[in-house]
C-alpha cells in the first residue's frame, strides 16, 4: 500500500478519517491524498444566460473554493510532520465521480471515507458518497462511521 485518498468533508466524521488515514499511511509508509469535493459552479446555459450576468454567483462560487482549500491546507498541516507530509487536492463536481477521477490519476491503493449513518430514506434522497465507493470502487474502500456526534 503506497498511496492512500481520505475523503474529507468538514463533518463530524472527518477526524475520525483523518486519524485513522494518518496511522495507515504512517504504519505503511504510503501517500496521503486528502480530497475535499465542493460543489461546482451553477451551469446558467440552460436559462440562456451567463456567468457575466450573474457575477455574485461567480463570486461566491470562488469565495467558497477560496475557503475549501484554505480549511483543506489547514488540515494537511495539522497532520504534517517534518517526515510525513500529506497532499491535499480540491476538486468540483459530485464527490463520488471526483473521488473516481483522483483514485486513477494518483494510483491509489486505499480509499478511507466517513459514513454519516443516515437513514435508508436520506440515502435514497440524499446519495451516499460512502455507498457508492463501496458498489463502485476498484480499490479497497475503509469506511469510518462518524460516531455519536452527529
Amino acid at each position: 500500500m503506497k498511496k492512500i485518498i481520505a475523503a474529507i468533508d468538514f463533518s463530524n466524521a472527518t477526524s475520525a478519517v483523518l486519524s485513522a488515514a494518518t496511522e495507515i499511511a504512517k504504519a505503511f509508509g504510503a501517500e496521503l491524498h486528502l480530497l475535499h469535493v465542493i460543489e461546482p459552479e451553477p451551469t446558467y446555459t440552460a436559462y440562456g444566460l451567463s456567468p457575466s450576468e450573474f457575477p455574485a454567483i461567480h463570486e461566491f462560487h470562488l469565495e467558497s473554493r477560496k475557503r475549501a482549500q484554505k480549511a483543506l491546507d489547514d488540515v494537511a498541516d495539522g497532520i504534517s510532520t517534518p517526515q510525513f507530509k500529506p497532499t491535499a487536492h480540491l476538486a468540483d463536481g459530485s464527490p463520488l465521480f471526483e473521488l473516481e477521477v483522483k483514485i486513477k490519476e494518483i494510483g491509489a491503493d486505499l480509499v478511507i471515507i466517513g459514513s454519516h449513518g443516515h437513514s435508508v430514506i436520506a440515502s435514497l434522497i440524499l446519495g451516499s458518497v460512502a455507498d457508492g465507493m463501496v458498489r463502485k470502487s476498484i480499490i479497497p474502500t475503509l469506511v469510518i462511521p462518524a460516531g455519536d456526534n452527529e
